[in-house]
Formats: C-alpha cells, sequence, structure tokens
C-alpha cells in the first residue's frame, strides 16, 4: 500500500528508541489513512509525508495472520542523507503456506491502531497494560495457540536445550527445541515465562519477563559501514541479483568461479545460523533454487559459511563445480582438515532445511564454526577453539585446490571491474529467472 500521507497513530505501541527526533502525529499523517490501512491489512505500507525515513517494527492485525511493517521514506537528496529508497520483492501470498504468512518477528506488536488512552482508574489501566503486554510478548510461546503435534506436552519447550544451546534426546526429544527461544534465554529472559508466559515468583525472579529485542542502535551504527547492508551508503548495489523479504543475494565479489553466489541477510546479522525463523526460510529457498539453476547447467553447488565471532555480517557461498567432481568434495575437506590438526564433525541430511536445523540445534552462539554443505545434503562442520588459528578463505581455498585454481584462492587476486560484474550479474539474472523463488 502506497501513501502520501503516514496513518495517523502509527507511532502508538512502538518502540520510542527508533522513531526519528521530532516526528509526531501533529502534522503529515490522516486519520482516513489508518482507517483504511486498519481495514486492507497490507503486508507492507509506504508513506513519505514526513520527509523522514522510519522502519516501524511489525505490527499485528486484528482478525489476520499476517503482519504490516510501515515504512516512511525520506524526501529524494535529503541533506542528512536518510534512505529515500527502500527495496522490497514479497512473495505472493498464493504460494506461500498458511504457516510463513503467520511468521511474525520477534519485535512484533499489537496493533498501533487498537491503542487505548490510559482510562481515569489508574488501578484498572495499570491491570489492562500489564494483560495487554502479556498478551503481545507471550502470542509466540503461548502452547494453547499453537497446535500440538502428538499428545502430552509435545508443545512446551525443551529445558536443556533453551539452557545449553543441545539437548542429548535429539529429534527423539518430546519437548521443543526453539532457536527464538534459546536466543531469549541468552538474553536473560525467565525459561517459564518463555514456555508458560508467567512465572509465578513474579518480581522475585531474578530473571526477565519480557522479549528481549538485540542492540539495534549498534547494529545501526555498523550497518552504515558495512559493505552488505542495503541501507548502507557503501552498498554496491550493482552485484544484487534477487532481493527477498529478509534476505538477498548478489555476486561474489572476486568470483572464485561463474556463478559464483553469496545469500546475505538484509538485517545487520553476524550469522545465518542465530538469524530469525522467517530468515532461515527464506536462506533454503534461495538454496533450492540455486541447486535447480545451477543442475540445469550440469553442475552441483557447495554452500559454506565461516562464522567467526568477530564478523559483522554473515555471507553463506555458493560455489559451483563440475558434476564429475561432486564425489571427491568430502574427502578433498577432511585432507584439508587433517592437514591442519583436526577432524570435521559430519552431519546426514537429505536436504538443506534438513541439515541447518541440525546444525542450529548445536550451535550457541559463543563460539566460531566453519561448515560446508557439500552436494547431496551432508554437512561438514568444525568449531573453533579460541586461540585456534584457522585460515579465514579455507573454504575458497579448499575449493580452488579441487578446480585446480591455486591461483584464485584469494579474492582479492580475482577482482573485476565494474562494467565486468555489471555484465556478469546481468548474464545470471537473465538465466536465473525461472528459478528466482522472488519473480
Amino acid at each position: 500500500m502506497l501513501t502520501n500521507e503516514w496513518p495517523s497513530g502509527i507511532l502508538n505501541r512502538a518502540s520510542t528508541s527508533d522513531i526519528p527526533p521530532g516526528v509526531s502525529d501533529s502534522s503529515g499523517s490522516d486519520a482516513t489513512i489508518s482507517e483504511l490501512v486498519a481495514e486492507i491489512k497490507p503486508r507492507y505500507h509506504v508513506a513519505g509525508a514526513k520527509g523522514v525515513y522510519y522502519a516501524r517494527e511489525p505490527y499485528m492485525n486484528a482478525d489476520a495472520a499476517r503482519v504490516t511493517r510501515f515504512i516512511g521514506l525520506a524526501a529524494v537528496g535529503n541533506a542528512s542523507k536518510q534512505k529515500f529508497i527502500h527495496a522490497i520483492s514479497p512473495t505472493p501470498a498464493s504460494t506461500m503456506s498458511s504457516t510463513e504468512i503467520s511468521t511474525k518477528p520477534p519485535n512484533t506488536t499489537l496493533s498501533p491502531f487498537t491503542f487505548v488512552e490510559r482510562p481515569a482508574n489508574a488501578h484498572e489501566a495499570d491491570k489492562r497494560s500489564a494483560d495487554v503486554a502479556n498478551d503481545s510478548q507471550y502470542w509466540r510461546y503461548d502452547v494453547s495457540k499453537r497446535q500440538k503435534v502428538g499428545g502430552g506436552d509435545g508443545a512446551k519447550l525443551c529445558f536443556k536445550f533453551v539452557s545449553s544451546g543441545s539437548c542429548p534426546q535429539g529429534d527423539k526429544c518430546f519437548f521443543r527445541h526453539d532457536m527464538d527461544a534459546r536466543e531469549q534465554s541468552l538474553r536473560g529472559v525467565c525459561f517459564e515465562f518463555l514456555n508458560k508466559g508467567k512465572c509465578e515468583r513474579g518480581e522475585n525472579c531474578n530473571f526477565k519477563h519480557s522479549l528481549q529485542e538485540g542492540d539495534r542502535r549498534t547494529n545501526s551504527s555498523r550497518s552504515k559501514e558495512c559493505w552488505f547492508c542495503l541501507s548502507s551508503p557503501n552498498v554496491e548495489s550493482h552485484l544484487i541479483t534477487s532481493v527477498g523479504e529478509n534476505c538477498y543475494c548478489a555476486l561474489a565479489k572476486g568470483p572464485l568461479v561463474q556463478d559464483h553466489m553469496l545469500i546475505l541477510p538484509i538485517e545487520h546479522l553476524p550469522n545465518t545460523l542465530s538469524s530469525p525463523p522467517e530468515f532461515e526460510i527464506e536462506l533454503v529457498k534461495f538454496q533450492n533454487s540455486l541447486k535447480a539453476y545451477i543442475k540445469s547447467h550440469k553442475k552441483e553447488v557447495v554452500f559454506f559459511e565461516w562464522v567467526y565471532l568477530k564478523t559483522t555480517h554473515a555471507n553463506l557461498q555458493a560455489i559451483p563445480i563440475p558434476s564429475n567432481r561432486a564425489s571427491a568434495v568430502k574427502s578433498i575437506f577432511n585432507l584439508a582438515a587433517e592437514k591442519l590438526g583436526f577432524k570435521f564433525m559430519e552431519l546426514k541430511s537429505n536436504s538443506s532445511l534438513e541439515g541447518r536445523k541440525l546444525l542450529r540445534a548445536q550451535f550457541d552462539g559463543k563460539f566460531s564454526l566453519f561448515y560446508v554443505e557439500l552436494p547431496g545434503g551432508t554437512i561438514l562442520s568444525h568449531a573453533v577453539e579460541e586461540n585456534e588459528k584457522f585460515p579465514v578463505q579455507f573454504g575458497r581455498e579448499v575449493l580452488a585446490g579441487l578446480l585446480n585454481m591455486a591461483d584464485r584462492a584469494d579474492w582479492r587476486n580475482c577482482k573485476l571491474d565494474k562494467e565486468e560484474e555489471i555484465k556478469m550479474v546481468e548474464r545470471f539474472k537473465s538465466s536465473f529467472q525461472e528459478y528466482d523463488p522472488n519473480q
């Protein structure tokens, strides 16, 4: 939905730290727009009358499963260099499952258009606001609102997984292994609150009783300097080949081979393994699309990621290899690992979705990690110790050896001028179009 004016009340229930200075409902807002957007319930609403950039947290809609994302754009060429352009490539709802459509990010709020002013009775107001807060915080973990699989307490969270990041029962565990709950636990949120939506210890509990967001201000400042953030003035947009709702695909800088691609989050996230569920769904779609595209060229694709604790922006690399070399990938990675003095842990799976699910269950974000997904779905992973010297370009170096391209192991030796990069991107986009999940 595109409008000139902002909807009146859009700032209700929004995080005050994200609201641009000086912005209020007094000018550039229209109550009619509020009524219209509340009725239509668009997935995206873009407006521009206030002349400032503002991306509000997603909000829930009454009587609708989907959330709405509001984006206010600044004026073109504004002096403060705020964003005046925003890329959106939504997946048609007709091609999405009900689970995908109803997915809600952790920072989702209640609708700003159902906001009720504080009544005169302060006690009743406090009670009502507490109920509303519980409802807005609890929707993600409310077991009564989930469809249970099996009987008993199968919809409840596994304490072992949430507290430690792993569970010895694995897939046989009767309780849920939820990465979102795990992330909230790492931020100090009470397990009982996550599991039941309330905690009987109340004020005597030493943990938090509300969902916690990451450090947005830190991410925001870093994203301005980041090469990969779409909001950054440093992003090389001519390398982008496809943009989704949560992640995008781009040509690698200094590609090892033709069609060497990167899958990256749009948000400033440090790795793909601790990313939100909606990002994971979209990433796997990109993986499957790239597999199908590369297979049509009689090749296979190898995916790998170097999850470094100090990495600023996640990127999953996808490198095509000849089909007749696919059977040698596992042995050459194991040989390279042996030379460095470690052994890979092997996770056998038949698909990217299954393999990444196993990998995410083992990763708690407290250590660096290298993993590679082989043709066929098997994943080799290695947890890198704090003082261990691990080559930053390990994955690329190994594949360069496999392809007899040792001189191209360092991406800096493979830099192209901008005109060549643009030609490669346009050629890829033309060939990839029928496989692109965002077309």
